[in-house]
């Protein structure tokens, strides 16, 4: 399924760097995104998202999108595995991937889970990804520079 592709930015063009030295836990954490976005429930957009995130001691939680009739109240995939892993008592996170059914692009967390991210670090991976296991590597902080978070209060 994956051919372990690991792109990453600099300045506006996209770079393949070292595809073969994607790390097992990042890859075992893109095919987690691709299952758990077969559980999003997305019969308005038919848009399915899922997510997987790697907590800084390895336990692994997943979401998907839950659209609801109430466009506003919809729920994406990264939000639910957050969300799923601070239930649990877990707020120190190393990387989340993000994956989507798209083929032309990386799937990119919107402005709202990139906010919602930012609240837990911003030194922590997130790997957008596509359904052949190639992804984009950012930093929190590369995706919402200049940000608003917990230290600013």
């Amino acid at each position: 399924m994956h051919n372990n592709m690991m792109l990453m930015l600099h300045g506006n063009k996209t770079e393949d760097h070292g595809s073969k030295n994607l790390p097992q836990e990042i890859v075992k954490l893109i095919s987690q995104a691709q299952e758990a976005k077969k559980q999003a429930y997305c019969p308005y957009s038919n848009f399915r998202v899922g997510a997987a995130l790697l907590t800084q001691d390895n336990r692994l939680f997943t979401g998907c999108n839950v659209e609801n009739a109430c466009y506003n109240l919809g729920v994406c995939a990264e939000r639910n595995a957050m969300a799923k892993a601070v239930s649990e008592g877990y707020k120190e996170f190393k990387a989340i991937a993000i994956a989507s059914d798209q083929t032309d692009r990386f799937i990119s967390p919107c402005g709202g889970c990139r906010q919602f991210m930012r609240e837990f670090g911003l030194n922590w991976d997130v790997y957008m990804s596509k359904p052949n296991g190639s992804c984009l590597k950012m930093t929190v902080e590369e995706l919402l520079p200049l940000s608003f978070g917990p230290d600013d209060l």
